[in-house]
């Protein structure tokens, strides 16, 4: 059976219907995984490594997050101030585990990564993965460790630019909470567009620029990354998605030229 191409149909001009087109996204990426079986393999590897490493990071934000809390404000004694820090400690549980698996699993699963990638691109076709050479495979494994280690430290550095609202009592807390979500949705967005258009050579001043111009679709793909992490089972699955959804939208942002083709021509 033949299938179209997974390449989506986007405007060349941003729109208020972008947010909904990027999280289609994941529709299309989970669709184009399951009925590819050689993405399939590696997207299930992917999530075991993911579950087990999801599994240690919760039990060490759970353990450690009351203490943090704890450490900006002392529980208060009154029933009304407990009920506020309780909230105040969900919220930021909620926002630490996020945090933190943007921060271990691309790490963790970084040789995984282009290859995703390059599958997700063979599927769209006019693209043909080049043949594995083992100086080629080292090389590009270290860049593209030393990329995602450059992207999580610019995620880390604008939740540390944030952090000193959490001394203001209360409001502080939840102002640092919204905005770091809202941060961490826009990164989730750029680290994913950025992992193929990396790949074929982009400096990431492109990236930037993409992004202001199509923040609305990026925002839509980033906000669907960050709710599949709260899906029971569905979270192994989060960095295949994630990887196959950025691919996806490099090709359609290329296909109708918000993106100019690579510029090693590959």
């Amino acid at each position: 059976m033949t299938h179209p191409s997974p390449v989506p149909t986007l405007s060349a001009r941003p729109g208020p219907a972008d947010f909904f087109q990027g999280l289609g996204l994941l529709g299309r990426a989970w669709s184009l995984i399951f009925r590819t079986p050689r993405l399939l393999r590696l997207s299930t590897l992917c999530a075991v490594v993911t579950l087990v490493a999801l599994g240690g990071l919760f039990a060490l934000v759970w353990m450690y997050t009351p203490q943090l809390l704890g450490w900006m404000w002392t529980r208060p004694e009154a029933w009304y101030g407990q009920a506020v820090w309780y909230v105040l400690l969900v919220l930021m549980f909620l926002v630490l585990l996020v945090v933190g698996a943007n921060v271990v699993l691309p790490l963790v699963l970084a040789p995984l990564q282009d290859p995703l990638s390059e599958l997700t691109e063979e599927q769209c076709g006019g693209y043909t993965p080049p043949p594995f050479r083992l100086g080629a495979f080292t090389q590009g494994l270290v860049t593209g460790v030393a990329h995602t280690l450059a992207r999580v430290l610019f995620l880390v550095l604008g939740l540390a630019l944030l952090f000193p609202l959490n001394l203001i009592p209360v409001l502080g807390n939840t102002a640092w909470t919204v905005l770091g979500t809202g941060w961490t949705v826009l990164w989730l967005a750029g680290e994913h567009l950025a992992a193929p258009m990396t790949r074929h050579q982009y400096p990431f001043a492109e990236v930037r620029r993409v992004m202001r111009q199509r923040w609305l679709l990026c925002l839509g793909f980033g906000a669907g990354v960050y709710v599949l992490l709260w899906v029971p089972l569905l979270n192994s699955f989060f960095l295949p998605v994630a990887v196959v959804g950025g691919t996806l939208l490099y090709r359609g942002l290329l296909a109708v030229g918000n993106v100019p083709p690579p510029p090693a021509g590959k």
